[in-house]
């Protein structure tokens, strides 16, 4: 853990009297110090486009609220109250600040080996505990791939981890080791009340697990912000909390947290590039909860799915746009049909341009996945407008789930 810089102030009091005597005088003089600590913070990083992973390879958590029971073996402490300095919240917080090491199938040019390698290394916190199993939450980038996971604890020790379930879309992965390796979990705090300004903390593992539970400081940069990423399942706009925190690679996963040691978003991104300083962010508390909860209850999260893989206009030839009309200047190219899907039941063809899903205009390619995800539900019937050889159709569906 980085000790915080200390900033002295020396204050001075001077006190004079004068005897009634006419021969002599005398002086007291106290001294007295304040030292003021100063406040730390973690980071974050993402991992495409015109931001940089914040891992290696396969590298690089958060916490909620402790639900259930509590081991034999050690007592839990939860960490949800102020402490009474900075100090102290890193201090208990840190203990449920994991490493995530990321182990791969070592290859060769001609056939896979049967050893494993580390691949990438991240962060991950433990955000519930009961008999049998602990939870940690970490970025999805940091294990995908990984035919094997360990995680590193508080005391340096190894033990094996099992994916729960991921989803790549907003970058969030669950793992789950031994309960009895764990004595300290953190809850969630409230994301949607948080102010720029704000202070907040950083605890992860940049560059590596030699550098666990680095602690960072910076305050809230902003808040409701929206980044475009590009992910493992498609585009996406991402909604983060932007923080001046200090990020390198390895933070991934890792927690940022309040004054208080609760957890208020989980380290996922920055922007890398010449000039740029300080500008990191991370997932929302209140993003977070719903997506976590529901991959521990069954291993994925379930979202209305159309079946058909876009383009958006400005990335397609110009011969396919021909028959437009020319007022015509924005939508999304269909270039795939899934032929089990309900796209291939309504009919939709490749090189429709599909404009509008009920009353929601599609400008491009990423339109269709954020309407769906946010506006609709699977099993709902929905109206698709789309140009064919120029001449405006509509077709009805029945918006299945992802596969």
């Amino acid at each position: 853990m980085i000790d915080p810089n200390l900033n002295e102030e020396n204050g001075i009091q001077r006190r004079s009297k004068q005897e009634k005597s006419s021969k002599m005088k005398g002086f007291l003089m106290t001294l007295s110090a304040g030292v003021i600590g100063s406040v730390l913070t973690l980071s974050i990083t993402p991992y495409l486009d015109f931001y940089q992973p914040t891992n290696p390879p396969m590298e690089e958590a958060v916490s909620a609220n402790v639900q259930g029971a509590t081991t034999t073996t050690l007592p839990v402490q939860t960490v949800s109250t102020a402490p009474t300095s900075i100090a102290d919240t890193i201090e208990q917080a840190s203990e449920a600040i994991v490493g995530i090491v990321n182990l791969q199938q070592q290859q060769t040019r001609y056939r896979t080996l049967n050893e494993t390698v580390e691949s990438g290394t991240g962060s991950g916190v433990i955000f519930k505990k009961t008999d049998e199993a602990a939870y940690i939450v970490t970025n999805n980038h940091v294990i995908e791939g990984a035919s094997e996971l360990e995680v590193s604890l508080y005391d340096g020790e190894k033990v094996p981890a099992e994916l729960i379930g991921t989803d790549p879309l907003t970058d969030l992965a669950v793992l789950k080791i031994d309960s009895s390796y764990v004595s300290t979990v953190l809850e969630f705090g409230d994301s949607s009340i948080l102010r720029a300004g704000d202070q907040v903390l950083a605890i992860g593992n940049p560059l590596g697990i030699e550098l666990s539970r680095t602690v960072t400081q910076g305050i809230v940069s902003g808040v409701e912000r929206t980044i475009p990423v590009t992910t493992s399942a498609g585009e996406w706009d991402m909604d983060v909390i932007q923080t001046d925190a200090a990020i390198n690679p390895g933070n991934s996963g890792g927690a940022l947290i309040n004054t208080e040691g609760q957890v208020i978003g989980i380290n996922s991104l920055k922007i890398s590039t010449s000039g740029v300083e300080g500008l990191g962010f991370a997932i929302p508390s209140n993003e977070v909860i719903p997506i976590i909860e529901e991959i521990m209850e069954s291993g994925k999260v379930v979202r209305p799915y159309v079946g058909v893989g876009l383009a958006s206009l400005e990335e397609v030839p110009q011969h396919y746009l021909q028959q437009l009309p020319t007022n015509i200047n924005q939508g999304a190219l269909v270039t795939t049909i899934d032929p089990n899907s309900a796209a291939a039941t309504a009919g939709l063809q490749v090189e429709d341009i599909l404009v509008a899903v009920e009353e929601y205009e599609i400008t491009d390619s990423s339109d269709l996945r954020k309407y769906l995800y946010t506006e609709f539900q699977v099993g709902e019937k929905v109206e698709i407008k789309f140009y064919r050889q120029g001449e405006l159709q509509s077709t009805e569906l029945t918006l299945g789930s992802n596969p």
